[in-house]
């Protein structure tokens, strides 16, 4: 892990490589994540270059050991809380009790911390058992003795016995899942106390492939017996699918060793929780796909297109149905120092005719800014009047999630009024 030469680059950041940096097998992950749309990689006379998109974490390659890191949405040390945010994840640990901190390691570090301050939380309370069937070949009978082995094996020796044995024990999946996280994160870190953190608590839980236990996990279901392992099972999903690749937390059939975050994908995720969190407290909610039809292109060459904004909002009426609906769209780029794009703006002005009133059609865009939150109104119009609004709303990363929520709040109806 330590042999590895660290290249670190920002967000659409680019460096070149030597050709002898990249094994055939790296130059075939590197494509696979091109495919993708994480970064590009392209040949030079002297070797590679690889530029980055809006993915960062870290990838461990054969010699190279590749840190992407954020450009400017979320500060380091509120990182961990926006992602605990938009995961759901709960979050037990006062922060001044929490360990992790920013600093050259990288993404992987911290989230291997998450992890393993979950592990060991899980740890002095108990592991969970579960009773587990076994038979085994013993000199005295404990359980049940197995008649019929201990006869056609054994034919009539005492000496050892055929038993059955049904006992509590932590070989169970909730525990080869988090195994099997610890001993992966190891590969991943770089602080050396981490790295004997992780391997010590590794030696407490069982483990098991990497495939066998995500498909446990996708199977699962949480009880009042394990719920106290989700948060530790998010930390572990993260690390062991590598963060996802197009989608937070999403396997999309990319297996890297490291770990890579899409930070539109986890910007639309904290926009979405943070949006439906503002609006249940005012009465609104979240319409549904089934609900409302889609913004549909017919008449093209080819099959008819359909196209939603992240969230769509409704506002009650006097009968089921909402009486108003407000786009909502997760933006990840710079809009507190660049005016809204025309691109985007074609298009939020397409989701408040399709979605809004026709006599006050309305939209929202939400990005990330580092220097307090802020909210402006677009005005659009044409040759017979006005089209639409677009409100423009900043959140400032910098600041705790739950105090950028609360803001939201007290903004949202500004944009419904």
């Amino acid at each position: 892990m330590h042999d590895h030469i660290e290249i670190r680059l920002s967000e659409y950041g680019s460096a070149s490589l030597e050709a002898a940096h990249l094994t055939p097998r790296d130059v075939d992950r590197l494509r696979a994540l091109q495919r993708h749309q994480c970064l590009s990689l392209e040949q030079t006379h002297i070797g590679w270059r690889l530029t980055a998109h809006a993915t960062v974490g870290v990838l461990v390659l054969d010699r190279v050991r590749l840190i992407i890191e954020p450009k400017f949405a979320i500060a380091g040390d509120q990182l961990m809380d926006w992602l605990t945010y938009a995961l759901g994840a709960p979050t037990p640990l006062p922060v001044a009790a929490r360990r992790w901190e920013t600093g050259p390691d990288g993404l992987a570090d911290l989230v291997a911390t998450a992890l393993l301050a979950e592990c060991e939380r899980l740890l002095r309370e108990g592991l969970r058992r579960e009773y587990v069937r076994r038979q085994d070949l013993a000199p005295a009978v404990r359980g049940r003795l197995d008649v019929t082995a201990q006869v056609t094996r054994r034919y009539g020796q005492l000496d050892k016995l055929h038993v059955r044995t049904f006992d509590r024990e932590t070989d169970t999946w909730d525990n080869r899942l988090l195994g099997t996280a610890l001993r992966e994160a190891r590969t991943l870190v770089t602080g050396p106390r981490l790295a004997r953190d992780l391997h010590a608590a590794a030696q407490e839980f069982p483990h098991a492939s990497r495939s066998s236990v995500l498909r446990a996990l996708d199977r699962t279901r949480y009880t009042r017996l394990n719920a106290r392992y989700r948060a530790a099972h998010i930390w572990a999903r993260l690390l062991l699918r590598g963060g996802g690749v197009t989608d937070l937390l999403a396997d999309r059939g990319v297996v890297a060793d490291g770990l890579l975050l899409a930070m539109p994908a986890l910007w639309e995720a904290v926009v979405r929780r943070m949006f439906i969190d503002a609006a249940a407290s005012r009465g609104w909610r979240p319409v549904s796909a089934t609900e409302v039809k889609g913004v549909t292109v017919r008449g093209d060459l080819g099959a008819s297109s359909t196209f939603r904004p992240d969230l769509v909002l409704g506002f009650p009426g006097h009968d089921p149905a909402p009486r108003r609906l407000l786009p909502v769209d997760a933006k990840y780029k710079r809009y507190d120092r660049s005016g809204v794009g025309s691109a985007d703006v074609h298009q939020l002005l397409t989701y408040s005719t399709g979605y809004g009133p026709k006599t006050d059609p309305r939209a929202v865009i939400v990005h990330p800014r580092s220097d307090g939150h802020s909210q402006r109104t677009l005005e659009i119009s044409g040759h017979h009047g006005p089209l639409g609004s677009i409100h423009v709303i900043g959140l400032d990363t910098h600041v705790p999630p739950q105090q950028a929520a609360a803001w939201a709040e007290s903004v949202l109806p500004l944009c419904h009024s």
